[in-house]
This record gives structure tokens, sequence and C-alpha cells, in this order.
């Protein structure tokens, strides 16, 4: 038993190093590379990395792909070689460890050389080493990697990939991957017509450009069905631009109906034609301004809660302004609208060269909070966050906005001053207290607005001005006072906007967006939505 015990550990030994000796290390693949003389043993020994699937490989290939890997002409030892003599610093091609020995000249080692096509091979072998990493993005950048080179060696990688792949995002990614490859080899039409289907699934500009490349080579059969999928691309292409176009005007329909809402309040109950609103969006964006410059250098750790405190304090300041406009000047110019236009040109004179000596003429930096910077993908669109929030916010000041109107004590004083201003004096309501707090409450709302506008674009003394005409054609379009047609109006506008600018450019888009307001006044001079009542129709 003993004899016979001793035979078998001694066959096992046997194997174990016969199989020792079959599969060779890391370390002899690459030192192969010292006697790869052709491209063709490059080749070769590159295959061989890529085969052994070990992520320590990717040392090597990576620095044979940007020069750095040679030959020591001495012992042949391969070895990666960064810097210039004489301070060259010499690494081991598998740990990447600095080595303390070694000469100090260029003439002492010999470059592995490598061309183009041999580059493409590293770079499939080194997506191949990443297909199996711990990390899901490293594996995803590894699957797109493979997809835009559309190497045919990459193939069986992925098939071994996929069988143990269980994050559906990534495996999705193979599976494009898969398909790219499989447009590179020989393979029949029915295999090539079910990768083509995939990769025109994608639906996005990489996956034109792929098909493009082949159709452009392909006959027959083969280019139908290229040329097919190139169209479904473009089909998709063409919708997820224009639910591009759509976001872009509610973004922009959402930062028009901040600087409106206010003026639709005052324009509508007062008819004050306040030609200085631009400037309350811009004692906003200036508030903001001052606000962060105060966490900036007294707790900069919190600099992400300031425009928490921006948002109230912004309301409060030209809501205050606000207030002594409508008291101070406005308050004596009812029934002149002439007066009341140039009296407030006046003002937003004064507040804009007020400013300028405050804070100075030049633009002035308001950050974005970190919950407010990048951005996200859905489909083929990409959405910002500081967009998305604006949009939150817009709905969110208009929403409360309607309460106060609606449910509140002030908002059913402001509404029947707006219907019939003598029947509302007559019933003990203060029409001039129902004036100061309304044009307060409009500009307090356009404060608000320089907040979120303090996020998209630059702040400076002329802010307002770039909002003030958009912001009357919202009012006009939408109906004079009322809170939907302001919203609409908005929106109407702002996507409008966008799907005009690609084809007439922004300066003519918002030409024709004016004619089209003008010729659509004529038939409907209280626009959208007309506020009834008996002061209102007479």
């Amino acid at each position: 038993m003993l004899r016979t015990l001793f035979l078998i550990t001694t066959m096992l030994l046997a194997l174990v190093a016969k199989a020792g000796a079959q599969a060779p290390s890391l370390e002899d693949i690459i030192a192969d590379f010292a006697g790869a003389e052709k491209f063709s043993q490059v080749e070769a020994v590159i295959e061989r990395l890529a085969a052994t699937g070990d992520p320590r490989a990717a040392l090597a290939l990576r620095s044979l792909s940007d020069g750095t890997l040679m030959a020591r002409t001495t012992d042949g030892r391969v070895l990666v070689v960064e810097g210039e003599a004489p301070n060259l610093v010499l690494r081991d091609a598998v740990s990447g460890e600095a080595l303390p020995d070694g000469p100090s000249e260029a003439s002492d080692f010999e470059k592995i050389k490598i061309k183009n096509s041999l580059r493409r091979k590293i770079a499939a072998a080194l997506s191949g080493l990443t297909l199996k990493a711990k990390s899901a993005d490293v594996r995803l950048t590894a699957a797109q990697t493979i997809f835009e080179q559309s190497d045919a060696s990459a193939l069986e990688a992925l098939d071994d990939a996929l069988q143990t792949e269980t994050d559906a995002n990534v495996r999705s990614a193979f599976i494009e991957a898969r398909a790219s490859a499989v447009l590179a080899t020989d393979a029949p039409l029915a295999e090539k017509s079910e990768a083509i289907d995939i990769i025109a699934a994608r639906g996005d500009r990489a996956a034109q450009a792929l098909l493009s490349a082949y159709a452009n080579a392909a006959d027959g059969e083969l280019k139908t069905k290229l040329d097919a999928g190139i169209a479904k691309v473009e089909e998709s292409l063409a919708a997820w631009s224009a639910a591009q176009n759509i976001w872009y005007g509610i973004s922009l329909g959402s930062v028009l109906l901040l600087a409106a809402i206010g003026l639709a309040i005052t324009f509508g109950v007062m008819g004050v034609i306040n030609m200085a609103h631009g400037e309350m969006v811009m004692l906003g964006a200036y508030t903001t301004f001052a606000v962060q410059e105060v966490f900036r250098t007294t707790a900069p750790g919190l600099f992400d809660y300031s425009l928490l405190v921006a948002v109230p304090l912004a309301f409060l300041v030209s809501g205050t302004i606000g207030v002594i406009m409508e008291r101070g000047l406005i308050r004596f110019l009812y029934g002149r609208p002439l007066e009341t236009l140039l009296a407030t040109w006046g003002v937003s004179l004064i507040l804009q060269q007020s400013v300028r000596t405050l804070f100075g003429p030049t633009n002035r930096e308001v950050g974005n909070p970190s919950w407010m910077s990048g951005a996200f993908e859905i489909g083929q669109m990409s959405i910002t966050w500081n967009r998305l929030w604006i949009v939150v916010f817009a709905a969110v000041v208009f929403a409360a906005l309607y309460l106060i109107i609606n449910r509140s004590a002030l908002g059913l004083e402001m509404r029947a001053v707006t219907q019939n201003r003598r029947m509302a004096g007559a019933m003990g309501i203060k029409t001039s207290w129902v004036d100061a707090m309304t044009f307060g409450l409009g500009s307090g709302i356009a404060g608000i607005a320089g907040v979120a506008l303090s996020q998209i674009d630059n702040v400076s003394p002329n802010l307002g001005q770039s909002y003030i005409i958009d912001s009357f054609l919202v009012v006009v379009f939408g109906g004079v006072g009322n809170l939907w047609g302001t919203l609409v109006g908005a929106m109407t506008l702002g996507i409008a906007n966008k799907f005009l600018e690609p084809y007439t450019g922004a300066v003519l888009g918002k030409i024709l967006v004016l004619v089209l307001i003008i010729l659509f006044i004529q038939k409907r001079p209280r626009g959208l939505f007309a506020l009834k009542g008996r002061a209102v129709e007479t």
C-alpha cells in the first residue's frame, strides 16, 4: 500500500510539473518580446498575453502601445523604461515596481517595435483583460472600446465574459460589443444581420458611424441590410433630437416663467408697465452672489446650502425695493401709462448704476452647489442637473403662487381689485395696500428668478435686460394677469424658440416668434387666457 501511494504521488507530481512546464508564466511570455524581431512574432506574443486573462498583463501591453516597453541589451530582460537619459526610470513589466539597478544610457535598451495594426490588437487585448474586472465601470469601458474597435479577436473573450456577467447594463454593452466584432468576421449573412439589428437598436451616433463604415465597403444583401440599419438609427436620432429640443424648450420656458410670472401679477392687477422688473431679477442674482461670498469666507464647508439662504433673502430684497418703488413713485402715476413706463425705466437705470458702483461693472462668479453640477443621460438626451433643478424650482414657485392667489386673503383681494377696482374699494378693501403688496410680491418673485438665473447665466448689471422683453411677450401672449396663461405662454415660446433656432438662428428665431405673437394678438387681443370682469372688459 505504501509503495502504491508512493507511485501515485510520484505520478501526480510529474503531471503537475509537466502542466507547469506547458503553462509558461506571465514573466516568461513577456520575456519573449525580446526575441520578437518581426511584427508577426510581436503579434503572437500579444495574443498569448491576451489568452492568459491575467490583468497584470495590462501594464506590459499599455507600455508596448506607448513605446516604453524595451529589451535590455545586456541581459535581454524586458522592462518598462520611462524618462530621458541620464534619468531613466526602470520598472518591472509585471508589477510596475521601480528597479534600483540598471544602466542610465538609452543606447542600452532596444525598443520593441509595433505598427498601427498591432496597436489595434493591443487595444482589443486590453479590453479583453478588463472584461472580467471587479468594477462594473471598468467592464463597461472595456465593452465600449471593443465596440468602437470592432475587432474580431475579442469575440472569444466576450463570449467567455457573457457567461458570467450578471449586471444588466454591462451585459447589454457586451452584447453590442460582440455584434460589432461579428461584423469584422466572415460570419454568415444571417449572423451578421442579427448583429446589425443589435447595433441599430442602440440608436446612437457611434452605431451610425460603425454601420456606415461597413456599408461603404459592402454590397449585395449585406449592404441592403446595413442601409436599413442606418436608416433605423437615423430615425432614432431624429426622435431623440426632437426630444432634446423639447427639453431645451421646457428649460428655457421655466426660465421665462420665473422671469415673467411676477410681471404678470403687477401688470394684471395694477396695469403698470414696470420697465424695472428686469432689475428686480438682477437684484436677486446679486443677492445670491453676496450670500455665496459670505459662505466662501466664513463657512466654505456649508457652500452647498448657500442657495437655501439666498432664495428668501432675494425675495425680501427685491420685494422691499418693489414696495418702496410703489409707495414712493408709482402710486402717484396710476392711470398715466406713458409716465409710468418712463419713470420705471429711469428707476431701472438708477438700479443698474447702483449695482455697478457697489459690485463693479464686470461679471461676478456665482458657483453651482455640488447637487446642481454635472449632467446625466436619458437615451440620447443630455440633461444638466442645474437646468433640471430650475425646472423643478419654477414648478414649485408656480404652485406656491397659485395657492397664494386662490387660497389666501391677499389673493382674494388681489383678484377682486383686478376684476373691479372701484367695487373692491366700495366693499372695504384697501386697494392701495393691495397695490403695494402685489407689487412687492411680483418683485420678490422676480428676485427669486434671479437666484435661479444666477446658476445658468452671467451675473452682471445688465442681467435683467436680457429677459424683460421676453417677459412682456410671455405675459401678453398668455393673457395679462392669468397664471395659467403665463405658464402656457412661457412653455410655448420656449419650445418654439428652440425648434426655430437650428433653422433660423437665435436672433431671427426670436424675430419670427415676435411676428407670430403680433399676428396672434391681432386675433386675440387679450391673449390665450383673458381675465373676466367689468374693469378688464371696459
